[in-house]
């Protein structure tokens, strides 16, 4: 990511804040998309350059019937025991951020636009990498239910999982950009609109 010429842009959210429809809304108008979450299935597809260091580290029972790593069951270890979840991103983080370097010298776009979960959590990591920190936000209440909606997970994981990550405060905090996701899609639209015009001044100016 380091010695890219392009405005560097992170984008980030808790989960259900509509991280995702904002990136395709700024892939739509030019944007390079680097998803840091796309990249982590791959890698844990069946097949996945991950999948054997994941089997080395947690055993064959780490995989589902397809091969590929068994998600649901993975998300209950990591909760249940800390040291699962550092052992996990040890794995993980350093081949994802392989893949986003590789990426964004290969993607084309206006800018580049990576989208990274957990940015804010490992904030000193990004920050030389990224030029603005753009978060995607929406009362927690949102967030709930949308990802109820979508995934079907009781409302007892998806609080627990947002648990874990930063806090709205601490990413409205460090935010450079900030898209309120709180309404309809068209409502995030407008935004997205202005915001990638002001990203192509800033592309302009340089």
């Amino acid at each position: 990511m380091k010695g890219s010429s392009r405005l560097r842009i992170g984008l980030t959210g808790g989960i259900g804040s509509g991280k995702s429809a904002a990136a395709d809304l700024l892939a739509a108008h030019g944007a390079a998309i680097i998803d840091a979450d796309v990249i982590a299935h791959e890698l844990t597809s069946s097949g996945g350059a991950a999948m054997p260091a994941l089997v080395e580290a947690f055993g064959p029972d780490v995989r589902d019937s397809t091969g590929a790593l068994d998600r649901a069951a993975m998300r209950q270890r990591v909760f249940a025991n800390p040291e699962a979840r550092i052992l996990l991103e040890s794995v993980l983080h350093p081949r994802i951020a392989a893949v986003m370097r590789q990426a964004a010298t290969e993607q084309p776009g206006d800018y580049l636009v990576f989208v990274v979960p957990l940015l804010v959590e490992h904030l000193d990591r990004w920050r030389p990498q990224i030029d603005r920190l753009c978060v995607v936000d929406c009362p927690p209440e949102a967030q709930l239910a949308r990802v109820r909606a979508r995934s079907g997970l009781a409302a007892e994981m998806i609080e627990a999982i947002m648990a874990t990550q930063a806090t709205r405060t601490q990413r409205l905090a460090v935010a450079d950009d900030v898209l309120d996701n709180s309404g309809d899609r068209e409502h995030l639209s407008r935004q997205v609109d202005a915001l990638h015009a002001r990203y192509r001044s800033f592309v302009h100016k340089n």
